[in-house]
Protein backbone atom coordinates (compact mmCIF):
# COMPACT_ATOMS: atom_id res chain seq x y z
CA UNK A 1 0.00 0.00 0.00
CA UNK A 2 1.31 3.40 -0.72
CA UNK A 3 2.42 5.63 1.63
CA UNK A 4 0.03 9.18 2.06
CA UNK A 5 2.10 11.96 0.79
CA UNK A 6 2.78 14.31 4.18
CA UNK A 7 1.00 17.25 4.35
CA UNK A 8 3.23 20.26 4.34
CA UNK A 9 2.04 23.71 5.90
CA UNK A 10 2.75 27.15 4.27
CA UNK A 11 3.06 29.58 6.30
CA UNK A 12 2.07 33.21 4.85
CA UNK A 13 3.61 36.24 6.79
CA UNK A 14 2.08 39.75 7.19
CA UNK A 15 4.03 43.15 7.89
CA UNK A 16 2.97 42.98 11.40
CA UNK A 17 5.00 39.76 11.90
CA UNK A 18 8.06 41.37 9.79
CA UNK A 19 7.94 44.24 11.97
CA UNK A 20 7.89 42.45 15.37
CA UNK A 21 11.06 40.64 14.13
CA UNK A 22 12.73 40.55 11.12
CA UNK A 23 14.16 37.48 11.29
CA UNK A 24 10.58 35.66 11.54
CA UNK A 25 11.16 33.54 8.29
CA UNK A 26 13.42 31.37 10.12
CA UNK A 27 11.72 30.99 12.77
CA UNK A 28 9.33 28.25 11.28
CA UNK A 29 11.26 25.07 11.67
CA UNK A 30 11.21 23.22 8.35
CA UNK A 31 8.09 24.54 7.19
CA UNK A 32 8.14 26.86 3.94
CA UNK A 33 7.59 30.54 4.45
CA UNK A 34 5.74 33.25 1.92
CA UNK A 35 5.51 36.64 1.81
CA UNK A 36 3.00 38.58 -0.69
CA UNK A 37 4.56 41.49 -2.31
CA UNK A 38 2.26 43.43 -0.80
CA UNK A 39 4.07 43.67 2.47
CA UNK A 40 6.98 44.62 1.22
CA UNK A 41 5.48 47.68 -0.77
CA UNK A 42 4.13 48.34 2.68
CA UNK A 43 7.71 47.56 4.06
CA UNK A 44 8.97 50.53 1.79
CA UNK A 45 7.28 52.82 4.02
CA UNK A 46 8.83 52.07 7.10
CA UNK A 47 11.94 51.92 6.19
CA UNK A 48 12.75 55.59 7.03
CA UNK A 49 13.22 56.53 11.04
CA UNK A 50 14.58 55.42 14.31
CA UNK A 51 11.67 53.47 15.76
CA UNK A 52 11.40 49.90 15.89
CA UNK A 53 9.51 48.96 13.23
CA UNK A 54 11.59 50.97 10.64
CA UNK A 55 15.27 48.95 12.08
CA UNK A 56 12.82 45.70 11.29
CA UNK A 57 11.96 47.19 8.20
CA UNK A 58 15.30 47.96 7.25
CA UNK A 59 16.76 44.94 8.10
CA UNK A 60 14.47 42.95 6.80
CA UNK A 61 14.83 44.17 3.11
CA UNK A 62 18.55 43.61 3.69
CA UNK A 63 17.50 40.11 4.23
CA UNK A 64 15.83 40.12 0.80
CA UNK A 65 18.82 42.09 -0.76
CA UNK A 66 21.42 38.95 0.09
CA UNK A 67 18.79 36.09 -0.50
CA UNK A 68 18.30 38.35 -4.13
CA UNK A 69 22.28 37.92 -5.11
CA UNK A 70 21.80 34.24 -5.52
CA UNK A 71 17.84 33.37 -6.19
CA UNK A 72 14.82 34.72 -7.87
CA UNK A 73 12.46 35.44 -5.06
CA UNK A 74 8.95 34.42 -6.90
CA UNK A 75 10.60 30.68 -6.75
CA UNK A 76 10.97 28.59 -3.68
CA UNK A 77 14.50 29.30 -2.26
CA UNK A 78 16.37 27.03 0.25
CA UNK A 79 16.05 29.28 4.04
CA UNK A 80 17.90 26.16 6.19
CA UNK A 81 19.64 23.52 4.10
CA UNK A 82 19.34 20.93 7.09
CA UNK A 83 15.67 21.48 7.97
CA UNK A 84 14.66 22.16 4.07
CA UNK A 85 12.61 24.95 4.69
CA UNK A 86 12.04 27.37 1.85
CA UNK A 87 10.93 30.51 1.41
CA UNK A 88 9.37 32.84 -1.26
CA UNK A 89 7.73 36.33 -2.76
CA UNK A 90 4.03 35.61 -3.86
CA UNK A 91 3.63 37.92 -6.68
CA UNK A 92 0.11 36.50 -7.82
CA UNK A 93 -2.49 37.82 -5.46
CA UNK A 94 -5.94 37.07 -6.92
CA UNK A 95 -7.72 33.62 -6.68
CA UNK A 96 -8.47 32.06 -9.76
CA UNK A 97 -12.18 30.54 -8.04
CA UNK A 98 -13.38 29.94 -4.50
CA UNK A 99 -13.41 32.65 -2.38
CA UNK A 100 -11.40 36.44 -3.18
CA UNK A 101 -11.32 38.82 -0.18
CA UNK A 102 -11.53 41.90 -2.46
CA UNK A 103 -14.97 40.62 -3.44
CA UNK A 104 -16.19 39.95 -0.47
CA UNK A 105 -14.90 42.66 2.14
CA UNK A 106 -14.02 45.07 0.07
CA UNK A 107 -11.21 46.58 -2.57
CA UNK A 108 -8.55 48.79 -1.73
CA UNK A 109 -7.05 47.56 1.36
CA UNK A 110 -3.69 45.93 1.37
CA UNK A 111 -4.78 43.16 3.98
CA UNK A 112 -7.22 41.70 1.70
CA UNK A 113 -4.28 41.89 -0.64
CA UNK A 114 -2.31 39.59 1.52
CA UNK A 115 -5.69 37.40 2.25
CA UNK A 116 -6.07 36.65 -1.86
CA UNK A 117 -2.72 35.49 -1.97
CA UNK A 118 -2.91 33.46 0.67
CA UNK A 119 -5.87 31.83 -1.17
CA UNK A 120 -4.19 32.19 -4.33
CA UNK A 121 -1.17 29.96 -2.59
CA UNK A 122 -3.52 27.28 -1.45
CA UNK A 123 -5.20 26.79 -4.86
CA UNK A 124 -1.85 25.85 -6.07
CA UNK A 125 -1.00 23.87 -3.02
CA UNK A 126 -4.15 21.85 -2.45
CA UNK A 127 -2.97 19.02 -0.86
CA UNK A 128 -0.81 21.39 1.86
CA UNK A 129 -2.13 23.54 4.59
CA UNK A 130 -1.72 27.26 4.13
CA UNK A 131 -1.63 29.00 7.46
CA UNK A 132 -1.80 32.97 7.65
CA UNK A 133 0.45 34.37 10.36
CA UNK A 134 -0.20 37.62 11.85
CA UNK A 135 -0.14 40.04 14.62
CA UNK A 136 -3.32 41.74 13.68
CA UNK A 137 -6.51 40.10 15.31
CA UNK A 138 -8.71 41.54 12.89
CA UNK A 139 -6.31 40.32 9.46
CA UNK A 140 -6.87 36.56 11.68
CA UNK A 141 -10.62 37.38 12.27
CA UNK A 142 -11.16 38.06 8.52
CA UNK A 143 -8.69 35.30 7.03
CA UNK A 144 -10.79 32.69 9.22
CA UNK A 145 -14.23 33.99 8.17
CA UNK A 146 -13.10 33.35 4.70
CA UNK A 147 -12.27 29.95 5.33
CA UNK A 148 -8.34 30.48 5.42
CA UNK A 149 -6.38 29.25 8.82
CA UNK A 150 -4.71 32.03 10.75
CA UNK A 151 -2.65 32.13 13.52
CA UNK A 152 -0.66 34.62 16.17
CA UNK A 153 3.48 34.54 15.89
CA UNK A 154 4.66 32.38 18.13
CA UNK A 155 8.25 32.93 18.93
CA UNK A 156 8.86 35.10 22.19
CA UNK A 157 5.39 34.55 23.37
CA UNK A 158 5.06 32.63 27.00
CA UNK A 159 2.82 29.92 27.78
CA UNK A 160 1.18 31.31 30.78
CA UNK A 161 0.66 34.67 32.01
CA UNK A 162 -0.75 33.03 35.76
CA UNK A 163 2.37 31.25 35.79
CA UNK A 164 4.89 33.49 35.12
CA UNK A 165 7.51 34.06 37.92
CA UNK A 166 6.73 36.41 40.62
CA UNK A 167 9.96 36.08 42.47
CA UNK A 168 8.58 35.87 45.69
CA UNK A 169 7.32 32.52 47.99
CA UNK A 170 5.71 32.53 51.25
CA UNK A 171 6.51 29.24 53.62
CA UNK A 172 4.40 28.79 56.25
CA UNK A 173 5.13 26.66 59.73
CA UNK A 174 8.99 27.11 59.21
CA UNK A 175 11.47 25.67 62.05
CA UNK A 176 10.83 28.07 64.55
CA UNK A 177 14.55 27.44 65.66
CA UNK A 178 16.27 27.77 61.91
CA UNK A 179 14.56 31.44 61.69
CA UNK A 180 15.86 32.19 65.26
CA UNK A 181 19.22 31.54 63.67
CA UNK A 182 18.89 33.61 60.82
CA UNK A 183 17.53 36.40 63.18
CA UNK A 184 20.30 36.43 65.34
CA UNK A 185 23.01 35.95 62.76
CA UNK A 186 21.10 37.59 59.54
CA UNK A 187 22.27 34.52 57.55
CA UNK A 188 22.80 30.88 57.25
CA UNK A 189 24.39 28.05 54.88
CA UNK A 190 20.94 26.00 55.87
CA UNK A 191 18.56 26.45 53.03
CA UNK A 192 16.69 23.80 54.00
CA UNK A 193 14.30 26.54 55.56
CA UNK A 194 13.54 27.43 51.87
CA UNK A 195 11.81 23.71 50.96
CA UNK A 196 12.92 22.95 47.95
CA UNK A 197 16.14 23.82 45.81
CA UNK A 198 16.05 27.76 46.06
CA UNK A 199 15.84 30.11 43.00
CA UNK A 200 18.88 32.26 42.71
CA UNK A 201 18.10 35.66 44.00
CA UNK A 202 14.38 34.76 44.87
CA UNK A 203 13.13 36.48 47.98
CA UNK A 204 10.69 34.62 50.49
CA UNK A 205 8.05 35.29 53.43
CA UNK A 206 8.90 32.79 56.38
CA UNK A 207 6.60 32.42 59.23
CA UNK A 208 7.02 30.36 62.11
CA UNK A 209 4.25 31.21 64.76
CA UNK A 210 3.84 34.97 65.46
CA UNK A 211 7.26 35.17 63.89
CA UNK A 212 7.50 36.48 60.47
CA UNK A 213 10.72 36.62 58.39
CA UNK A 214 11.88 38.25 55.12
CA UNK A 215 14.63 36.48 53.40
CA UNK A 216 16.61 36.21 50.38
CA UNK A 217 18.48 33.03 48.71
CA UNK A 218 22.26 34.52 47.81
CA UNK A 219 23.06 32.93 44.68
CA UNK A 220 26.59 34.24 44.87
CA UNK A 221 27.47 33.25 48.40
CA UNK A 222 25.35 30.08 48.72
CA UNK A 223 22.96 31.62 51.76
CA UNK A 224 19.74 32.83 53.19
CA UNK A 225 19.80 35.82 54.45
CA UNK A 226 17.49 38.23 56.38
CA UNK A 227 16.25 41.16 54.25
CA UNK A 228 15.91 44.08 56.19
CA UNK A 229 14.07 47.20 55.36
CA UNK A 230 16.44 50.23 53.72
CA UNK A 231 15.72 53.88 53.16
CA UNK A 232 16.83 55.23 49.58
CA UNK A 233 16.35 59.23 49.50
CA UNK A 234 13.67 59.20 51.40
CA UNK A 235 11.53 56.57 49.83
CA UNK A 236 10.88 54.06 52.40
CA UNK A 237 8.95 50.68 51.68
CA UNK A 238 5.67 50.13 52.72
CA UNK A 239 5.14 46.57 52.47
CA UNK A 240 7.04 42.98 51.49
CA UNK A 241 7.28 43.51 48.08
CA UNK A 242 8.77 46.96 48.10
CA UNK A 243 11.42 46.01 50.90
CA UNK A 244 12.52 42.99 48.53
CA UNK A 245 12.59 45.39 45.68
CA UNK A 246 14.40 47.96 47.62
CA UNK A 247 17.08 45.04 48.13
CA UNK A 248 17.37 43.83 44.86
CA UNK A 249 17.89 47.39 43.08
CA UNK A 250 20.59 48.06 45.83
CA UNK A 251 22.59 45.15 45.33
CA UNK A 252 25.90 45.22 42.72
CA UNK A 253 25.78 41.47 42.05
CA UNK A 254 22.02 41.36 40.61
CA UNK A 255 22.92 43.33 37.10
CA UNK A 256 19.42 43.00 35.68
CA UNK A 257 16.48 43.40 37.31
CA UNK A 258 12.67 42.90 36.35
CA UNK A 259 9.77 44.91 38.29
CA UNK A 260 5.82 44.12 37.76
CA UNK A 261 3.16 45.88 39.42
CA UNK A 262 -0.03 47.53 38.40
CA UNK A 263 -0.04 51.45 38.71
CA UNK A 264 0.54 52.84 41.68
CA UNK A 265 2.91 50.17 43.15
CA UNK A 266 6.03 51.98 43.28
CA UNK A 267 7.79 50.19 40.44
CA UNK A 268 9.38 53.54 38.56
CA UNK A 269 10.13 55.20 42.08
CA UNK A 270 12.25 52.53 43.73
CA UNK A 271 14.41 52.13 41.16
CA UNK A 272 14.67 56.05 40.72
CA UNK A 273 15.44 56.38 44.32
CA UNK A 274 17.85 53.20 44.25
CA UNK A 275 19.69 54.80 41.16
CA UNK A 276 20.15 58.40 43.05
CA UNK A 277 21.48 56.55 46.30
CA UNK A 278 24.15 54.53 44.31
CA UNK A 279 25.12 57.82 42.22
CA UNK A 280 28.82 57.13 43.27
CA UNK A 281 28.48 53.79 41.93
CA UNK A 282 27.50 54.99 38.08
CA UNK A 283 28.65 57.65 36.03
CA UNK A 284 25.05 58.11 34.78
CA UNK A 285 21.38 57.77 35.56
CA UNK A 286 19.02 56.95 32.72
CA UNK A 287 15.11 56.48 32.24
CA UNK A 288 14.39 55.79 29.65
CA UNK A 289 10.51 54.66 28.47
CA UNK A 290 9.19 53.67 24.74
CA UNK A 291 7.44 56.33 22.73
CA UNK A 292 3.79 55.04 22.07
CA UNK A 293 2.21 57.53 19.95
CA UNK A 294 -1.20 58.55 21.34
CA UNK A 295 -4.44 58.82 19.55
CA UNK A 296 -2.73 57.74 16.21
CA UNK A 297 -0.71 60.47 16.13
CA UNK A 298 2.37 59.78 15.50
CA UNK A 299 5.24 61.76 16.55
CA UNK A 300 6.70 63.67 13.99
CA UNK A 301 3.42 65.42 13.54
CA UNK A 302 3.31 67.02 16.72
CA UNK A 303 4.39 70.54 16.79
CA UNK A 304 7.21 71.87 18.92
CA UNK A 305 10.74 70.35 18.68
CA UNK A 306 12.15 67.03 19.65
CA UNK A 307 12.27 67.95 23.34
CA UNK A 308 8.72 69.51 22.96
CA UNK A 309 7.44 66.41 21.07
CA UNK A 310 8.60 63.79 23.31
CA UNK A 311 8.22 65.76 27.13
CA UNK A 312 4.59 64.72 27.25
CA UNK A 313 5.76 61.23 26.93
CA UNK A 314 8.57 61.76 29.71
CA UNK A 315 6.01 63.61 32.09
CA UNK A 316 5.77 60.34 34.18
CA UNK A 317 9.95 59.83 34.85
CA UNK A 318 10.02 63.76 35.62
CA UNK A 319 6.97 63.55 38.31
CA UNK A 320 8.86 60.83 39.77
CA UNK A 321 11.86 62.59 40.14
CA UNK A 322 10.36 65.59 41.30
CA UNK A 323 8.64 63.62 44.05
CA UNK A 324 11.86 62.37 45.49
CA UNK A 325 13.36 66.12 45.41
CA UNK A 326 10.29 67.10 47.46
CA UNK A 327 10.91 64.68 50.36
CA UNK A 328 13.69 67.83 51.59
CA UNK A 329 13.43 71.00 51.40
CA UNK A 330 16.29 73.14 48.86
CA UNK A 331 18.44 73.93 51.03
CA UNK A 332 19.04 70.60 51.83
CA UNK A 333 22.13 68.06 50.85
CA UNK A 334 19.95 65.78 49.58
CA UNK A 335 18.02 68.22 47.55
CA UNK A 336 20.69 69.83 45.83
CA UNK A 337 22.94 66.84 45.07
CA UNK A 338 19.77 65.47 42.81
CA UNK A 339 19.91 69.12 41.73
CA UNK A 340 23.62 68.59 40.35
CA UNK A 341 23.45 65.50 39.06
CA UNK A 342 20.64 67.17 36.47
CA UNK A 343 23.17 70.38 35.57
CA UNK A 344 26.06 68.07 35.51
CA UNK A 345 23.66 65.49 33.06
CA UNK A 346 24.60 62.56 35.42
CA UNK A 347 20.31 62.17 35.47
CA UNK A 348 19.38 61.36 31.87
CA UNK A 349 15.73 61.50 31.12
CA UNK A 350 14.92 60.50 27.68
CA UNK A 351 12.94 58.21 25.24
CA UNK A 352 14.27 54.77 24.24
CA UNK A 353 14.48 55.15 20.58
CA UNK A 354 17.35 58.31 21.08
CA UNK A 355 19.72 55.47 22.98
CA UNK A 356 19.36 52.79 20.14
CA UNK A 357 22.90 51.45 18.39
CA UNK A 358 24.36 53.28 21.31
CA UNK A 359 26.69 50.76 24.18
CA UNK A 360 25.60 51.59 27.79
CA UNK A 361 28.47 51.66 30.09
CA UNK A 362 28.86 52.37 33.33
CA UNK A 363 24.94 53.50 34.44
CA UNK A 364 22.16 52.54 35.93
CA UNK A 365 19.41 52.34 33.37
CA UNK A 366 15.77 52.25 34.20
CA UNK A 367 13.63 50.75 31.14
CA UNK A 368 9.81 52.02 31.86
CA UNK A 369 6.51 51.10 30.43
CA UNK A 370 8.83 47.87 29.29
CA UNK A 371 5.66 45.92 28.54
CA UNK A 372 5.30 48.36 25.54
CA UNK A 373 8.74 46.49 24.13
CA UNK A 374 9.09 43.54 21.66
CA UNK A 375 11.19 40.50 22.49
CA UNK A 376 13.81 41.71 20.40
CA UNK A 377 13.88 45.29 21.54
CA UNK A 378 14.24 43.68 24.57
CA UNK A 379 16.91 41.65 23.75
CA UNK A 380 18.85 44.84 21.85
CA UNK A 381 18.78 46.83 25.29
CA UNK A 382 20.56 44.20 27.32
CA UNK A 383 23.22 42.98 24.27
CA UNK A 384 23.92 46.85 25.00
CA UNK A 385 24.54 46.61 28.62
CA UNK A 386 29.09 47.28 29.20
CA UNK A 387 30.70 47.29 32.14
CA UNK A 388 29.10 48.35 35.15
CA UNK A 389 26.16 48.88 34.48
CA UNK A 390 22.67 47.87 36.05
CA UNK A 391 19.58 47.07 34.01
CA UNK A 392 16.02 47.50 35.61
CA UNK A 393 12.89 47.37 33.31
CA UNK A 394 9.56 47.89 34.78
CA UNK A 395 5.78 47.77 33.72
CA UNK A 396 2.57 45.93 34.05
CA UNK A 397 2.23 43.01 31.59
CA UNK A 398 -1.53 43.95 31.79
CA UNK A 399 -1.61 47.37 30.43
CA UNK A 400 0.15 47.19 26.36
CA UNK A 401 -0.67 50.50 24.67
CA UNK A 402 1.09 49.04 21.22
CA UNK A 403 -1.78 47.13 18.54
CA UNK A 404 0.47 43.85 17.74
CA UNK A 405 1.44 43.14 21.45
CA UNK A 406 -0.30 41.11 24.35
CA UNK A 407 0.88 39.96 28.00
CA UNK A 408 1.89 37.18 25.66
CA UNK A 409 3.87 38.31 23.69
CA UNK A 410 5.51 41.62 25.03
CA UNK A 411 9.48 41.65 25.79
CA UNK A 412 8.86 42.08 29.53
CA UNK A 413 7.13 38.71 30.11
CA UNK A 414 9.64 36.91 27.93
CA UNK A 415 12.44 38.44 29.42
CA UNK A 416 11.33 37.28 33.01
CA UNK A 417 10.21 33.92 31.68
CA UNK A 418 13.94 33.76 30.33
CA UNK A 419 16.06 35.16 32.87
CA UNK A 420 14.46 33.39 35.89
CA UNK A 421 17.03 31.68 38.00
CA UNK A 422 20.08 33.27 36.55
CA UNK A 423 22.97 34.56 39.00
CA UNK A 424 22.84 38.03 37.95
CA UNK A 425 18.98 38.77 37.46
CA UNK A 426 16.04 39.09 40.24
CA UNK A 427 12.46 40.04 39.85
CA UNK A 428 9.82 41.25 42.09
CA UNK A 429 6.41 41.41 41.18
CA UNK A 430 4.55 44.25 43.13
CA UNK A 431 0.85 43.30 44.51
CA UNK A 432 -0.49 46.21 46.52
CA UNK A 433 -0.85 49.53 44.90
CA UNK A 434 0.46 52.80 47.66
CA UNK A 435 -0.21 55.33 45.62
CA UNK A 436 -3.58 56.68 47.50
CA UNK A 437 -6.80 55.13 48.47
CA UNK A 438 -8.37 55.84 45.35
CA UNK A 439 -5.78 54.53 42.66
CA UNK A 440 -6.21 51.45 44.71
CA UNK A 441 -10.12 51.55 44.76
CA UNK A 442 -9.94 52.20 40.44
CA UNK A 443 -7.42 49.16 39.92
CA UNK A 444 -9.70 46.76 42.29
CA UNK A 445 -13.04 48.00 40.29
CA UNK A 446 -12.30 50.33 37.51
Amino acid sequence: MPRAKKVAKLFVLDTSVILHDHKSIRNFEEHHVAVPIVVLEELDNFKRGHESKNYEAREFTRILDKMSETYTLNDWIPLDAKKKSKFKILFDQTPRKGNDAEKIIGYGKNDHKILNAALRLQEENPNDTVILVTKDINLRLKAKAIGLEAEDYQTGKIESVDDLYHGIKHIEDADPEKVKDIFKHKSSEDVSLLGTEPINNHFYIVKSGNASLLAFYDAHNKVVERVEKQFVYGIKPRNAEQTFALHALLNPDIKLMTLTGVAGTGKTLLALASAIEQKNKYQQIILARPIVPLSNKEIGFLPGNATEKVNPYMAPLWDNLTFIKNQFRETEKKHQQIVELQDQGRIMVTPLAFIRGRSISDAFFIIDEAQNLTPHEVKTIVTRAGENTKLVFTGDIRQIDTPYLDEHSNGLSYLIDRMKGQSIYSHITLQKGERSELANLANDLL
